[in-house]
């Protein structure tokens, strides 16, 4: 089993340390000047999640990935909890790329391997769009 600590640092302020040993500082004010706050990391955590199965999925289909970047937008509950009930993910992916292995690896990344997209779509209605965009020059 793993297990994160969460200690309290004064004020909304709070310090987690990573079952890796990492600390993250999570900030739950409105304003959120020590950091994120909880449900902010959720969607950064959809976000990598993503971009790890996708660019490792275009890596072995030998694919010419120059340059990714995945921007992920939510909207939460009105009512407590205020969970995410709709999410949005835009790829946006520069190289010499086939849209059908593009296409594949996000839809793999979706269904089958990102664990953080198949939690969250217990509650929220996932999306996602594509942009290819030649390579530089």
């Amino acid at each position: 089993m793993q297990t994160a600590t969460v200690q309290w640092a004064g004020s909304e302020k709070f310090l987690a340390t990573m079952p890796s040993g990492r600390t993250v500082q999570f900030d739950a004010g409105s304003a959120h000047e020590g950091g994120p706050s909880p449900m902010e990391v959720l969607l950064g955590a959809l976000g990598a999640c993503t971009s790890v199965d996708v660019t490792t999925i275009l890596e072995k289909k030998r694919q010419k990935l120059e340059a990714f970047e995945v921007s992920v937008s939510g909207e939460r509950a009105s009512q407590p909890p205020q969970v995410w009930t709709k999410i949005e993910l835009v790829y946006r992916l520069t190289g010499k790329l086939d849209e059908k292995a593009v296409r594949d690896a996000i839809e793999l990344s979706e269904t089958k391997y990102c664990s953080v997209a198949a939690m969250l779509g217990k509650t929220a209605k996932i999306t996602y769009r594509y942009e290819i965009l030649p390579p530089k020059l």
